[in-house]
């Protein structure tokens, strides 16, 4: 059964990035999912000094073991003016640190929300088109407006419209799994 590594790209612990991430993960029930909350990763913040004098985090080490050990990604992310949440900036820049090819080429479907009616959409255009310099195959994308309006917690994407792009994304990115 191929394994599928899946977040929400914030440390809050209500994070409605996580909310997606996870719904995205339960309409795969032919998967393992392997759920990682970015909590259990946090490290002093990057720095070329830092990395010299004590070395790469164990924490930063164990979430690329996570990579190695899954066939594919889903990433849901946070905005945080306009780009990364910090949580996930500085996970990413030392996890980038272990080895050269972040992602391992492995197949990935990036997602993002906000409150606000663009949805995240910026830090998903960043991740969407600087991923695969960093071994991410993107499959597919996927933003939600105005996630209080546009997703229940029992429903999932209220939207008829939005839940049609969600559905071709997801299948997308389904596709390419059972292909390979």
């Amino acid at each position: 059964m191929k394994k599928i590594l899946v977040f929400g790209a914030s440390s809050s612990k209500e994070s409605i990035n996580r909310k997606l991430a996870l719904y995205a993960a339960s309409n795969l029930s032919e998967f393992e999912i392997v759920d990682l909350d970015l909590n259990d990763f946090e490290m002093p913040i990057f720095s070329v000094d830092k990395e010299r004098e004590n070395g790469i985090p164990q924490a930063a080490q164990d979430f690329k073991s996570h990579i190695h050990a899954c066939d594919a990604i889903i990433i849901s992310f946070a905005e945080h003016n306009g780009s990364y949440s910090a949580a996930f900036k500085n996970l990413f820049d030392w996890a980038s640190r272990v080895e050269k090819n972040m992602w391992l080429e492995r197949p990935m479907l990036l997602l993002a929300t906000s409150p606000g009616a663009r949805g995240g959409q910026n830090v998903l255009e960043t991740a969407v088109t600087r991923f695969p310099f960093m071994g991410g195959q993107v499959m597919a994308s996927f933003s939600l407006p105005s996630f209080n309006t546009n997703f229940h917690e029992e429903n999932g994407i209220t939207d008829p419209e939005l839940s049609d792009k969600f559905t071709e994304a997801l299948s997308k990115f389904v596709q390419v799994l059972q292909q390979a």
